[in-house]
């Protein structure tokens, strides 16, 4: 969808995973800007043993109908394996990631598929705080799923377009926020926000209004 002149973001599905009895699809975003494409989060793109519970389905992003070497940037939310299982496909692509979220990725066990995270040729770009990354596109620290959890907020000429990652994990959690991200999603007063585990986006009250 166009955010803005000259911007898009698209979903693609990667995966689904089984949660609570339910499969739970697996979205990255591809950025479109006058700029440089900038992907958010590269998903999973191989099975693991850490996983297998959640019965994996992927469609990972090298069969899509997505020119990965035309990919300029990469961001990752945070670091989790269904979000950077894929930043293999893009080595000495700059990866851009907060570095208290690395910091904890490489040092708590657990905490990530460690072969995924430090694949042969990842370059990671530690951000501290706040980033424009491109004009009109900043990265922004929203701790609450993780302490190192970021978001990508994209200008408009109205409220923001926000990708959010997991740091709302599904549409209740903005509905009645209770994270530092997420009161920092709501703060922004954003025109929608994209999810990764979540089909739709989410849209503030108003914004469902004005569309009435």
């Amino acid at each position: 969808m166009t955010v803005s002149e000259g911007i898009t973001i698209t979903p693609v599905l990667v995966a689904d995973l089984h949660v609570e009895g339910e499969r739970m699809p697996v979205y990255v975003h591809v950025i479109d800007h006058p700029d440089a494409r900038v992907l958010v989060d590269t998903g999973m793109t191989q099975l693991h043993p850490v996983l297998a519970d959640m019965d994996p389905r992927l469609w990972p992003l090298s069969e899509h109908d997505l020119d990965i070497g035309a990919i300029d940037i990469v961001v990752n939310t945070h670091l989790h394996g269904d979000h950077c299982g894929g930043n293999h496909l893009f080595p000495n692509t700059p990866i851009y990631v907060q570095r208290q979220e690395l910091d904890d990725a490489r040092g708590n066990e657990g905490y990530t598929i460690l072969e995924w995270l430090d694949p042969p040729g990842v370059r990671y770009v530690p951000v501290d705080g706040e980033l424009e990354l491109l004009p009109g596109l900043r990265l922004v620290p929203a701790p609450g799923h993780t302490r190192g959890s970021q978001i990508v907020v994209v200008a408009t000429q109205g409220p923001p377009v926000v990708v959010c990652g997991d740091v709302a994990v599904w549409h209740g959690e903005l509905d009645d926020p209770h994270t530092e991200g997420q009161l920092l999603i709501h703060a922004l007063n954003p025109d929608l926000v994209w999810l990764t585990h979540e089909h739709e986006p989410w849209r503030p009250p108003r914004s469902s209004t004005s569309r009435s």
